[in-house]
């Protein structure tokens, strides 16, 4: 394994859970990294819909490589959002893998939910997960489950996650699960480490408490600094002081919104 790869394992052993802000562009990663993260990740809403195209449609993978080629060599740890790897078919899972590796990724992550709503077969994305470490080992597979997000089989979660482990995945991820006795439930059950996804209160002491390695911003950061952008210039040419004007993230589905229609196109 890499050097790399050992210290963003590291980063998953500290006393306090990682707090992992996400990334669209070169700038807002630089940003990020000149601020003092010392790991960075992607977020495919933000780089899908930088880019015009639907987030979790398999429609960026291109727009993702080429993204982690120009970051790869950057100063902080990157890890990308791939989506469910763009593909059923887990040697070209695998594939992608290789090359955002040989980009200057250390990590990846892959989720199990699917476009239409459902969940990917456990075993299919356990496939995925095993050919991904055969191709490239030193990569950090953080497998997450949509069982919560989704609100689909949530009684299946530890289990999907156990299968994912033993299919080699060095971290797993559960967007969705916040309350704390399902947190400790889970990561008395796990033997990796586990991300969870911020919620309004944020990282606190009690993460620590209750295992979580983990916490990844996903889309906050990019929904949060669209809003900003319209509150300024509308607050401008409304003739309000831009600090006056309150900038609530955006939500998903609005992004996702603006993000696959024409800007002035009803729809």
């Amino acid at each position: 394994m890499s050097r790399a790869f050992d210290r963003f394992v590291r980063l998953h052993r500290q006393e306090s859970p990682l707090l992992l802000p996400n990334a669209w562009d070169c700038a807002s990663a630089t940003a990020l990294a000149a601020a003092g993260f010392p790991a960075i990740g992607t977020t495919s809403l933000g780089v899908a819909a930088a880019a015009g195209l639907p987030d979790g449609a398999a429609a960026t993978a291109a727009t993702t490589l080429e993204l982690a080629r120009r970051l790869g060599d950057g100063p902080f740890l990157l890890t990308v959002d791939a989506e469910g790897g763009f593909s059923d078919d887990p040697a070209q899972v695998a594939l992608l893998a290789r090359r955002l590796h040989e980009a200057g990724a250390v990590g990846i992550n892959l989720e199990d939910g699917r476009p239409d709503g459902t969940l990917a077969p456990a075993a299919l994305h356990a496939a995925k997960i095993a050919a991904v470490k055969q191709a490239a080992p030193g990569l950090f597979v953080n497998a997450r489950t949509d069982t919560h997000w989704l609100g689909q089989q949530r009684e299946r979660t530890a289990a999907r996650l156990a299968r994912y482990a033993r299919a080699g995945a060095d971290g797993v991820f559960v967007p969705g699960l916040s309350d704390p006795a399902g947190i400790a439930a889970l990561t008395a059950s796990l033997t990796v480490p586990l991300n969870v996804l911020h919620t309004p209160g944020g990282p606190s002491p009690d993460l620590a408490r209750l295992g979580v390695s983990r916490a990844s911003l996903g889309s906050l950061l990019y929904r949060r600094a669209l809003a900003a952008a319209v509150a300024t210039a509308t607050g401008l040419r409304d003739g309000h002081h831009p600090a006056a004007v309150p900038a609530a993230a955006l939500s998903y589905a609005q992004v996702q919104a603006l993000a696959t229609r024409r800007a002035g196109t009803p729809g």
